[in-house]
């Protein structure tokens, strides 16, 4: 059976989604969600989509030591894994994917008022986790 693998950008106020298709070449911006609703969210998309992993981008800094939003992460993987027993989580570096986004979205000529729109940002970002991860992987 297919399954698709799902990527969360974790943030304390919103988390950006990411999805592969089933063969897990493509990895797609799927949603920003209010971080408050994020197992609501993940309740009903696994109800209809096989997910046989969770990615989440760790944030660490460009030396390569935590940051301040490494713990949350952290604890944000750890109630993933105890609400969702059998789906494994991930991690993947994302040090420079937020960048990587924002000069994306610049080379996409998105207008800046999308730019500014940061649930536009946060999902893009995941996808761009999740395809660095996808592409590391081969």
């Amino acid at each position: 059976l297919m399954s698709r693998i799902l990527c969360f950008d974790y943030g304390t106020k919103r988390i950006g989604i990411a999805v592969t298709d089933e063969l897990r070449i493509i990895a797609s911006p799927l949603v920003t969600c209010d971080t408050y609703e994020i197992f609501n969210f993940v309740d009903q998309y696994i109800s209809k989509h096989n997910i046989e992993l969770f990615l989440v981008g760790m944030p660490i800094d460009l030396r390569g030591k935590p940051t301040d939003a490494t713990k949350l992460t952290k604890s944000f993987i750890s109630s993933l894994s105890k609400k969702y027993p059998n789906i494994n989580v991930d991690t993947y570096d994302e040090r420079f994917t937020s960048k990587i986004a924002k000069d994306s979205l610049i080379e996409l000529g998105k207008t800046k008022k999308y730019r500014r729109n940061k649930r536009n940002i946060d999902k893009i970002s995941a996808s761009i986790i999740l395809q660095s991860y996808l592409t590391r992987k081969k």
